[in-house]
């Protein structure tokens, strides 16, 4: 079925705008379209796409959780506390000459993941390892 605008003469209606008489007898039925059901090649496509952001994802997501600091590799002996020892005592004692046992003991407070620089005798703690 065909519909034809019906306008008063010189009334300009935009393309594609009809408009209905209000009589009842006339039933309006509204088309509504639907969409083709997705082929074979859509879906193996959809699914390429899905898999390369993926594997981008995997290949870029340790990078960017990787913190700035290096990553070399810290030799370190095991030292056990002796009563009376503090931290100050064994970074004095095995800092080098001409280094700053402050730096020293930041090491080692970073090496044990220390909060602060308290130790108890008995207590095993990392220290880095003394040339031999």
């Amino acid at each position: 079925m065909t519909a034809y605008a019906m306008t008063a003469p010189g009334v300009v209606r935009a393309p594609g705008v009809v408009r209905v008489p209000r009589d009842t007898s006339v039933k309006v039925r509204r088309v509504v379209s639907v969409r083709p059901l997705p082929t074979t090649a859509g879906r193996a496509r959809r699914v390429m796409l899905v898999l390369v952001v993926l594997a981008l994802i995997a290949l870029l997501a340790p990078r960017a959780f990787a913190g700035s600091e290096s990553t070399d590799a810290i030799a370190f002996d095991t030292y056990t506390v002796a009563q009376g020892e503090s931290l100050w005592s064994i970074a004095s004692a095995i800092t080098g000459p001409g280094e700053d046992v402050r730096d020293t003991v930041s090491q080692l407070q970073t090496l044990n993941a220390m909060d602060d620089s308290s130790l108890r005798a008995g207590e095993q703690i990392h220290i880095p390892a003394l040339e031999r």
